[in-house]
């Protein structure tokens, strides 16, 4: 029992993102305070929604590096729907998942059924949806979105008043945030989708063989990862209260950190909520601990590509060492 905890990477995250809260804390005493924390992880919601759904294409071998241009997108579409036709919150959340669940198909479909690599569609997606963006917006914001999507924004639950005497409590953004992890968790663990998706990363051919149909699966992650998108991209504009259609610049970069960190494989095949949401709280942590102790901007991107690095390695060493250890059978023919 403790031997097999010792080799549970969820654990050595949590212990991790221990050590690393005791540093920040006693170097900055802002940290620990309740009013931080709730900021910490209302501003960090946007990326563990969406590395959930990155899980579950990094569990099955594939990445989607057009995360960032395909929630910007989105954002652009529920501000426009909004300005335009006002509506109320329902259709604008149907607007932004319905369009981020089409991208994902066709994401998906052209990954699945032209046999095209993964990061090749979604380079090619990224780079379409940032063109096509940039030839609707010009790079303008929008503003003036609605006074009763404003107020949704505002919406906090179990108020208290902390020792500084600060009214907080838990945003409508966290709430969400906790709903799709709740989500995730359900599908990966009691669905026949979930297996799936484990058993196409861990070994197509046997998936296959077992009478998985690898292609529909594929599609539904590429159209799930699309479905939080457009969660992200609506929860995004409620904390905003605006749209930048360049706010998600690099932020593949980050979703991907953060799944990586939280133990999923990048070859595939490995992967859990529990372990995204550590990565995340760890990467949101460690930003937050960056920006208290006054550490320039670019050692934070350095910074973040050298842990990035460092859990690839990690990964990669821990396989060829399971490789090792697994008897080898030599057959003659």
């Amino acid at each position: 029992m403790m031997k097999q905890l010792t080799k549970s990477k969820e654990l050595w995250i949590f212990i991790m993102l221990i050590v690393l809260s005791v540093l920040i804390s006693v170097r900055s005493s802002v940290f620990l305070r309740p009013d931080n924390l709730i900021d910490l992880l209302k501003n960090n919601a946007v990326l563990g929604i969406m590395a959930l759904g990155m899980t579950l294409v990094i569990i099955t071998g594939g990445i989607d590096v057009s995360v960032g241009a395909v929630v910007a997108l989105l954002t652009v579409l529920a501000g426009k729907f909004m300005v335009t036709f006002s509506g109320n919150l329902l259709l604008v959340f149907l607007v932004a998942i319905a369009s981020g669940i089409l991208i994902g198909i066709i994401n998906g479909t052209l990954i699945a059924l032209a046999n095209i690599p993964a990061i090749v569609v979604t380079l090619g997606s990224m780079s379409i949806i940032n063109g096509l963006m940039l030839y609707y917006t010009n790079g303008s914001w929008i503003n003036d979105l609605p006074t009763w999507f404003i107020d949704f924004g505002k919406i906090t639950f179990f108020k208290f008043t902390d020792a500084s005497g600060n009214m907080v409590g838990i945003p409508i953004q966290i709430v969400i945030f906790l709903i799709m992890i709740f989500l995730t968790w359900a599908l990966l663990k009691y669905t026949l989708i979930g297996r799936a998706v484990y058993a196409i990363g861990g070994n197509p051919v046997s998936a296959k063989r077992v009478g998985i149909n690898i292609g529909r699966t594929l599609i539904f992650v590429y159209a799930y990862m699309g479905f939080l998108a457009g969660v992200a991209a609506v929860t995004h504009t409620s904390i905003m209260r605006q749209v930048d259609p360049n706010a998600f610049l690099g932020f593949e970069l980050q979703v991907v950190a953060a799944v990586v960190v939280g133990g999923a494989s990048i070859t595939g095949g490995s992967g859990s909520v529990i372990g995204t949401v550590l990565g995340v709280l760890f990467m949101a942590v460690l930003n937050n601990g960056l920006i208290l102790t006054h550490i320039p901007t670019f050692w934070q991107k350095i910074i973040v590509g050298l842990i990035i690095i460092l859990a690839v390695s990690f990964d990669v060493i821990q396989r060829k060492r399971m490789e090792k250890s697994l008897p080898r059978v030599d057959v003659e023919y």
